[in-house]
């Protein structure tokens, strides 16, 4: 079977390649350099620069997993807006335009199309997006252009995944910066309110179901997540414990971007493979620590 996997040397992009590669040839296409390993072909090109290797790597491909983009929902800065219209939005219609209507795509949307849950209410995939900021607005519109695939009879799945965390995480996501904080004895930063939740999901668990939406015949929208939520208050006291360390918390304004409680609704996900991602927090905390330290593990840049 031929796969490619776009946005490869990404957090989420890297772990998958891991988990494909064991099984067989993979070509990752990133502009980033990818380090090597068994079974993976890499390509370094930007999805925009009309590279032949992109194109014809997507044109034969038999699964095409769309993980590339521009990630952080809080990015501030000068020109952002634009930069995400086109890693998302143009790089997706670039996707789109290459890959044959019957070849199997994989497109990662986000949970933040949603712009939150309710408390105690998972959001399900028929809900009605409200997204917050130029982030969520550009997955909606990745989702709409992939709608339209969908509608002219072409085999395309939207994965909408909830808050991924795990080795190889980013460095300003939220368990990264608590990780490094509590190490180097500074307070804790909880945006908004310690009583605010998460839907949090191994990346493990999380490459194992796009690796199994790969092979499953389905197409729409389906939320990736657990189904379960944690507190900022858990999650800060479970990295002081899983480091041996007393944490202290700082709780300053959340930016209007970030959404108070995100809470999936499994249910089609269970549906389509018949297991939902469960999350140990603290072993995934253990894991998450431990590969900060190691530079074949910990991100990239």
């Amino acid at each position: 079977m031929r796969v490619v996997v776009t946005g490869a040397a990404g957090f989420l992009g890297r772990a998958l390649v891991r988990r494909l590669a064991g099984h067989g040839t993979v070509v990752g296409i990133d502009r980033a350099a990818q380090a090597p390993q068994p079974g993976l072909v890499p390509v370094t090109a930007d999805l925009l620069d009309g590279d032949p290797l992109v194109h014809e790597a997507l044109a034969d491909a038999d699964v095409v997993f769309h993980l590339a983009g521009s990630t952080d929902v809080r990015d501030q800065r000068p020109g952002v807006a634009e930069r995400r219209y086109r890693d998302n939005v143009l790089a997706t219609e670039a996707v789109l335009h290459a890959v044959p209507m019957h070849t199997r795509l994989l497109v990662t949307s986000s949970s933040s199309v949603y712009g939150g849950s309710r408390p105690g209410r998972p959001s399900s995939e028929g809900d009605t997006p409200r997204p917050r900021g130029s982030y969520a607005g550009s997955k909606l519109a990745v989702e709409r252009r992939c709608a339209l695939r969908h509608a002219a009879g072409g085999d395309v799945l939207v994965v909408r995944p909830f808050t991924v965390a795990g080795e190889g995480q980013r460095p300003g996501m939220g368990l990264a910066r608590w990780i490094e904080s509590a190490r180097a004895g500074r307070p804790l930063r909880l945006l908004g309110s310690p009583e605010r939740t998460r839907d949090l999901t191994d990346v493990m668990q999380v490459v194992r179901a796009l690796a199994e939406l790969g092979r499953v015949e389905s197409t729409g929208t389906v939320n990736l997540g657990t189904g379960a939520c944690h507190s900022l208050a858990e999650m800060a006291r479970t990295v002081g414990r899983v480091l041996g360390v007393d944490v202290v918390t700082d709780v300053v304004p959340a930016p209007q971007v970030d959404v108070a409680h995100t809470l999936a609704d499994t249910r089609r996900l269970r549906e389509l493979l018949g297991w939902v991602p469960r999350t140990d927090l603290a072993e995934l905390i253990a894991r998450q620590a431990a590969a900060s330290t190691d530079p074949v593990l910990a991100p990239a840049g």
